[in-house]
């Protein structure tokens, strides 16, 4: 998965049909700065208001399993999901798109064709650090024979199971690790599709006023009225992904899960999307959700103190050299004789105390941890336990301290890391190390000293 925040090197623009409306749509994409996020804009209105893709946005509607809405206020957006799956297939994370219609363009009913125009316009990487929820327990949604479980995963994993009462469908599984290779070639050009029997009860509810047999399959008692083939045997759960995938950019940000659906339609994709925000996506007062801070990989002593409540003469840490979030983290400490630990640990021959090295480890272990949450000056990160410790070398004045550390395990508000210590390529120490966060008024109140 994509590291950096990426948007369109270039404007690019896309016309056709709504799907369900009927009007004649311009869509222009534009390129949008880092942290900005995927936006709407009606440009055929004269204020020209915003839409954010967010589940806050939203808009229940009576024929919510057909399309997902989204609205601020009287201003409405519908049919989202084809273009949404293509800008989340594609690893895009910031992007305006302007609209003249308050419905996007349509070409044969799938995201194939915007994938294609994006890609004409070219994806770039930005600075800015990617961003994602990552569940971390299991979140169960079942109802009316509709069942959705999202399960902790390394990546984004969805397995889907389509049922339909008809013989040309009957029930499908598709399962995907959706990378954007996967994604362009095996989920985006499926199409939508629907039942002949059903078209007549669309219309009459509004619905499909641009639908034909170049932008949606349909099918009949007996046949696929299309003249185009089948692009997929299973094309119909693999229409279901890409919906799914769609609703799923409503989090705002990209998400590592395995989803496994059965039968599920927009309005169970709009609820589990909620589940997972308000779960997951809300504070990472648990650790359990989504990194809200946009840390550097790599930080200066200001940048540190910035984070770290520590100050001279106990601030062991002088630069952090790599962060990779929620991961891994390396940061040194430069050992100097004006050290005021040098006066007494020993007059003669000052050796830098092993206590202290696992402090400043800690220290480092801090930084990674607290760099995982939104407002770190609130928080504090306190020792539990120190196992497997280990000092092989000893440590002088003038010598430089690099310390290496993994999360080995993160649950609600507690961390488990492995840390090495070095002096050049010599390991001088290790250990595990077991801390727990808590809030800083919290700590204060309860009289906790440090």
């Amino acid at each position: 998965m994509r590291q950096k925040q990426a948007t369109l090197a270039k404007e690019v623009s896309f016309s056709g049909v709504g799907l369900h409306s009927g009007a004649r749509t311009t869509l222009v994409f534009k390129p949008a700065p880092a942290n900005s996020g995927i936006k709407f804009v009606r440009s055929d209105l004269a204020s020209k208001p915003e839409i954010e893709a967010q589940i806050s946005n939203a808009v229940p509607t009576g024929d919510y399993s057909r399309r997902t809405v989204l609205g601020c206020g009287d201003v409405t957006i519908s049919t989202v999901e084809h273009v949404l799956a293509a800008i989340s297939g594609l690893g895009i994370d910031n992007l305006t798109i302007e609209l003249d219609a308050a419905e996007p363009a349509e070409s044969d009913g799938s995201s194939a064709p915007f994938v294609k125009v994006l890609k004409e316009a070219g994806i770039v990487e930005q600075d800015a650090r990617r961003k994602y929820i990552e569940v971390k327990s299991p979140i169960a949604l079942t109802e009316n024979g509709v069942q959705m479980v999202a399960l902790p995963h390394d990546g984004l994993r969805i397995s889907f199971t389509a049922h339909y009462d008809h013989p040309l469908i009957g029930t499908q599984y598709a399962s995907f690790d959706v990378s954007q290779e996967v994604f362009e070639t095996e989920i985006a050009p499926a199409r939508t599709f629907s039942l002949l029997k059903d078209v007549e009860d669309l219309r009459s509810r509004g619905l499909i006023k641009g639908g034909s047999l170049e932008n949606s399959i349909v099918i009949g008692d007996h046949e696929i009225m299309n003249e185009e083939p089948l692009r997929f045997p299973d094309e119909f759960v693999r229409h279901k992904v890409l919906d799914l995938l769609g609703d799923l950019c409503l989090l705002g940000m990209p998400v590592k899960t395995h989803i496994i659906s059965v039968k599920s339609g927009h309005a169970s994709n709009i609820k589990l999307v909620k589940l997972l925000k308000d779960r997951f996506g809300s504070s990472l007062t648990s650790l359990a959700g989504r990194h809200v801070r946009d840390v550097p990989s790599s930080l200066s002593i200001e940048e540190i103190e910035e984070i770290m409540p520590h100050r001279y003469p106990f601030l062991l840490v002088d630069r952090i050299l790599s962060l990779e979030e929620g991961k891994r983290v390396v940061g040194i400490k430069n050992v100097t004789i004006n050290e005021p630990f040098f006066q007494g640990h020993f007059p003669g021959h000052p050796i830098m105390p092993a206590v202290l090295i696992i402090e400043a480890m800690a220290q480092v272990g801090g930084v990674l941890l607290l760099s995982m949450v939104e407002n770190p000056k609130e928080k504090m990160v306190y020792f539990m336990a120190i196992d497997k410790a280990k000092f092989r070398k000893p440590v002088f004045p003038g010598d430089q301290l690099r310390f290496d550390l993994e999360m080995l395990k993160l649950r609600m508000n507690t961390c488990k890391m492995k840390g090495k210590a070095f002096v050049g390529e010599d390991l001088v120490a290790e250990a595990e190390l077991l801390s727990v966060l808590m809030d800083r008024e919290e700590v204060e109140k309860r009289g906790i000293n440090a």
